[in-house]
């Protein structure tokens, strides 16, 4: 089946500019996305992963025809953007916390009218807001101007937008944001529900690693404007980290302590503890041996790398890279 989107060699240069106009000194051009390409298959949600500044905003602000590209292209269901832009559109949903709705409408109001570009039945609308506003907790807000809602109310309110004309694309822009864990918990099994239920392809982009990790299909990793790591959350996660394995109370182990330093595995003594520093591959061979060898414990402790471990790892190196070049 072929993906739903294609972008291929995407770049956005914001050109120099003077701050002020009678200054002759001008702000040197500034490339917030590098020829980045890639693609999103249908039914896949696909996390984009960054730091601020990495160009996660700018790349979706792209993706719905909101900022020109300096370079490449980009193709829904196989038809350019730029040339079909109202015939592809019609297809993407979009929710960001950045984003206003008009301030002096209610939420009512604002969310009929997007149901009219979408050209959904006026019934049909009607029926879609009662659903999702009642979903996310809005309900009773309906009759409220947008203009005085809070940013949670006003997130979860963007979501319900971006879902309103059951779409088969949905771009969304840090969808948590300004959210209550409990919230924000209840977005992400929505997000999850509505990929099962109906096949919609997701671009997710999120600070939030744990969020990331437990949605996405696959993980796009934007650095400086770059695509420099493409995996699942998974792959990614054990690319730089190891799982630890924490016994407590074990006996007996004092025989095996030669066998475990042929084996080369990292591991520290912490007053009752034994920790391990294993691959995850290790870890049932481990356990053999403390049964073959006659090894107890009362209790054991398996921690696996995390997204966010691998987001820290490469946020240092960036760090001592750029430290290296201004050193230089």
């Amino acid at each position: 089946m072929p993906p739903v989107l294609v972008v291929n060699h995407l770049t956005k240069t914001f050109q120099s500019k003077r701050r002020f106009f009678f200054l002759k000194t001008q702000t040197p051009p500034f490339t917030a996305v590098d020829d980045i390409s890639f693609q999103l298959r249908e039914g896949e949600i696909l996390g984009i992963l960054g730091s601020n500044g990495a160009g996660k905003t700018t790349t979706i602000e792209m993706l719905l025809g909101v900022l020109t590209p300096s370079s490449g292209s980009i193709l829904y269901f196989g038809k350019d953007l730029f040339k079909y832009t109202s015939e592809t559109l019609q297809y993407v949903g979009h929710a960001s916390p950045y984003n206003k709705l008009a301030t002096f409408l209610t939420i009512q109001e604002n969310l009929e009218i997007i149901g009219r570009l979408y050209s959904i039945p006026y019934l049909e609308i009607k029926k879609r807001i009662d659903r999702l506003l009642e979903h996310f907790g809005m309900d009773t807000f309906r009759n409220k101007q947008a203009g005085s809602l809070s940013a949670g109310q006003l997130t979860r309110v963007m979501l319900v937008k971006a879902f309103l004309p059951y779409p088969r694309i949905v771009l969304l822009d840090e969808p948590t944001a300004s959210l209550d864990p409990d919230i924000a918990l209840e977005v992400r099994s929505f997000i999850k529900g509505q990929q099962s239920a109906y096949g919609v392809s997701i671009i997710l982009t999120s600070h939030n690693m744990q969020e990331v990790a437990e949605v996405a299909n696959r993980v796009l990793v934007l650095m400086q404007g770059k695509i420099i790591q493409e995996d699942t959350p998974e792959k990614l996660a054990k690319s730089v980290a190891v799982t630890e394995v924490t016994f407590t109370n074990l006996e007996n182990i004092e025989k095996l302590i030669p066998l475990l330093h042929k084996q080369e595995w990292v591991f520290r003594m912490q007053e009752k503890k034994m920790i391990f520093d294993l691959d995850e591959g290790d870890v049932p061979y481990l356990l053999s041996l403390f049964a073959h060898e006659g090894v107890t414990y009362t209790h054991i402790e398996i921690e696996k790398p995390t997204l966010e471990d691998y987001f820290l790892h490469i946020s240092r190196l960036q760090a001592e890279k750029e430290a290296l070049k201004w050193q230089s």
